[in-house]
């Protein structure tokens, strides 16, 4: 919302670009939404960041190939999109800036270690607009799989109006998950994928009663316990978390600093913990 008490009278009016800086194709965004974005799916700054995106920590976790790593590779046409990096052999990796035969073999090792994946994560790591973590933990819950195919197959055949009915998530992301799921070469790429030996993690679940199908949400420094770690667990025990409080909410996990939603919490008396209250619970 405007702030019109914050203005100093020297606020510059914002001239949106008509074209990609990177690429200079045309931009494209709606008329109810502020983001913009390149219209090219062949952009480099694209390409650069679903790759990182993809085998960063959250995603596939490829330990030792970090931002750098992965500019070089498209730079040198070596990596195009991510089914790319789990076909790279040492001979590709040693001509390269920082590459020596030591370093090339354990990044292999890296790339075929991480293609045992948890399903949420692979999901995450495919970089559908509108889908971060939550969401794709929510699809995972949803469509769970023994393999990529599996879950292909499951979303795929799923109608918008299936995909909408899905609590915590609406209409904008279901229409992402849907086109997602509905463009040939999207579907190629993760087909793919499963024919290089991607596979997903059997996870056992150990519920816990006092937090299996309860919806948390975090805000707040948590001290010695990171958010991630604190959703770790929640989902770990059976448990739903969620970016925003609501009615349906049944914890909110408060730490030091807590924003708005300790506010909203409190308004719609939504039970309010601390971390040691949370520690009790699991």
């Amino acid at each position: 919302e405007p702030l019109p008490k914050l203005r100093t009278g020297k606020e510059k009016e914002v001239v949106q670009p008509i074209s990609c800086p990177i690429c200079n194709s045309t931009v494209e965004g709606k008329k109810d939404q502020v983001a913009i974005y390149c219209s090219n799916k062949n952009c480099f700054a694209q390409e650069s960041e679903n790759l990182i995106h993809f085998v960063s920590r959250k995603g596939f976790d490829i330990d030792g190939m970090g931002d750098k790593i992965v500019e070089q590779l498209i730079n040198e046409g070596i990596v195009r999109d991510f089914t790319d990096i789990f076909e790279l052999k040492i001979g590709d990796l040693e001509p390269l800036e920082r590459f020596a035969e030591k370093s090339a073999e354990n990044l292999i090792k890296s790339i075929e270690n991480s293609k045992q994946i948890n399903l949420s994560k692979l999901i995450y790591s495919l970089g559908i607009r509108y889908v971060g973590e939550e969401t794709a933990y929510l699809l995972s819950e949803e469509y769970p799989a023994q393999s990529v195919l599996g879950f292909i197959n499951q979303v795929k055949e799923k109608k918008l109006e299936e995909l909408v009915e899905i609590q915590g998530i609406g209409d904008k992301v279901a229409t992402s998950i849907y086109n997602y799921f509905h463009d040939v070469d999207s579907l190629a790429r993760l087909e793919k994928l499963s024919e290089l030996g991607v596979t997903i993690n059997q996870e056992e679940k150990v519920e816990n009663e006092k937090i299996k199908g309860k919806t948390f949400v975090l805000t707040g420094s948590l001290g010695n316990m990171s958010r991630d770690e604190a959703k770790a667990i929640i989902k770990d025990n059976g448990g739903k978390t969620s970016s925003s409080v609501s009615a349906k909410t049944d914890y909110l996990l408060a730490g030091k600093d807590p924003g708005s939603k300790f506010d909203k919490a409190k308004k719609l008396e939504v039970k309010i913990i601390n971390s040691d209250e949370f520690r009790k619970l699991i």
